[in-house]
């Protein structure tokens, strides 16, 4: 039999016919089965006769043999027929009657014929890299102010460019709660009360809400304040934009900051460093190897772009479903580790969720194809020695044993998406530098 016709270049469907005489034995090893645990009133088990057990329980036997057979066939015919299906069939017109062969219409996703067009053609962008002097002095500032020490002022309150230590206490005003988190501005990162011990605001501080500026400069140690704090509608956190806060505050203490003299010592207390000449030299290091990381990322998610863009063809939904499942799974692994509560994922709208993650799922699963056809055609391999490299990685993340890792891994399938992964990732520094 030939497939049908269609006018997809991934979808297919084949007609199966199964030998009657094999639908003939298999319903008879069945009915054995059946024979064997039936509780028939009038026999004692296991001695109901075959014509019983058929009449009593044809309709489970039919499933079963239907259960048995088909995907057996199924396979048996797509093999024939040199179809490789990459989705579970779906099984139509089924013709199951007694004596006769059982027939059904399978319908299924195949690979596309994938011919990759003007690959060795594509031209990356390669900026040149460099990083300023000010951008070094201003991440030794940085590195300064991580070494700050507070040090606490008696006999007098609090004035800009201090910093109070706090105890605090933040509701919600005339609204339920909903979420809850930590501040780091300070505030909560959700709508339900919050309370938080010890924590240092900055008295006009860049990142200090100007509420908490008004309300505690001029108070003392030992002083309590309440007031409200209206986060805007704009506000960068939009679970609180929009919102009112009425917060008590509880002055503990008064702190100075003092930074450290940026002097070779200070570099000696950094780490391995002579002086501060090489603390400097390691920080312009650091920065150009990230900036040019970031600009070859950004050159080669463009190249991908432009190849996506060469190379029109049909994709699998299948595939396009895996991926999005993928990219959900992800995300509600990320919003988990954020502290988002299981029962509040339960409430999202996983159908809306699924449609945000169309277009840039069928955009991996193109880009991830034609990086797979241009491997074959190159001869780009990834060696065990590679896959080891990962999987001793991901061992020592989880401080977990190689072997338990590994057998992890293999019994789950993510040891051949890593090898797909990296395989990838060599395609696509093969398709940058020959682009150079």
């Amino acid at each position: 039999m030939s497939p049908t016709e269609t006018s997809s270049n991934t979808k297919r469907e084949i007609q199966v016919e199964i030998p009657a005489e094999e639908v003939a034995r298999e319903t008879g090893v069945l009915i054995q089965k059946y024979q064997k645990l039936a509780r028939i009133p009038g026999f004692r088990t296991g001695h109901a006769p075959a014509s019983v057990i058929k009449q009593r329980f044809s309709e489970g036997i039919k499933s079963d043999v239907v259960e048995a057979l088909v995907p057996r066939y199924f396979r048996k015919e797509a093999e024939k027929q040199g179809l490789v299906p990459i989705s579970q069939p779906r099984i139509a017109d089924l013709h199951v009657h007694d004596g006769e062969p059982l027939r059904f219409k399978a319908s299924f996703e195949v690979m596309p014929e994938i011919k990759v067009e003007a690959y060795k053609e594509l031209r990356a962008e390669k900026p040149t890299v460099s990083v300023t002097d000010e951008e070094v002095e201003q991440s030794l500032k940085n590195l300064q102010e991580q070494h700050a020490t507070f040090t606490s002022v008696e006999g007098r309150p609090l004035a800009d460019g201090d910093f109070a230590q706090v105890s605090l206490d933040g509701k919600p005003k005339n609204a339920a709660g909903e979420g809850e988190g930590k501040a780091a501005k300070p505030g909560p990162t959700g709508s339900n009360p919050v309370h938080m011990d010890e924590i240092l605001v900055e008295i006009g501080g860049a990142g200090t809400m100007p509420e908490f500026t008004e309300n505690l400069r001029g108070a003392s140690a030992g002083d309590q304040r309440t007031f409200d704090v209206f986060y805007p509608q704009d506000f960068s956190d939009q679970r609180l934009a929009g919102k009112t806060f009425i917060y008590t505050v509880n002055i503990q203490a008064i702190k100075q900051k003092s930074l450290p003299e940026l002097t070779d010592q200070f570099a000696k207390e950094l780490g391995e460093f002579a002086d501060l000449g090489e603390v400097r030299k390691r920080i312009r290091e650091g920065m150009e190897s990230e900036k040019k990381n970031t600009a070859e990322r950004d050159a080669k998610n463009k190249l991908v772009a432009e190849l996506v863009k060469r190379n029109d063809f049909e994709v699998p939904e299948a595939l396009v479903e895996n991926q999005i499942d993928l990219r959900l799974e992800r995300g509600l692994r990320a919003l988990a580790a954020q502290g988002m509560k299981s029962e509040d994922m339960k409430k999202m709208d996983l159908n809306r969720l699924r449609a945000g993650q169309r277009d840039q799922a069928l955009e991996e699963v193109k880009a991830a194809l034609l990086l797979e056809k241009i491997a074959e055609e190159e001869k780009i391999e990834v060696s065990d020695a590679e896959i080891d490299r990962e999987v001793e990685a991901l061992a020592e993340q989880s401080k977990q044993s190689l072997e338990v890792v590994r057998t992890r891994l293999t019994r789950d399938g993510v040891l051949d998406r890593i090898r797909h992964r990296i395989r990838n990732e060599k395609t696509l520094d093969f398709l940058y530098h020959q682009s150079a």
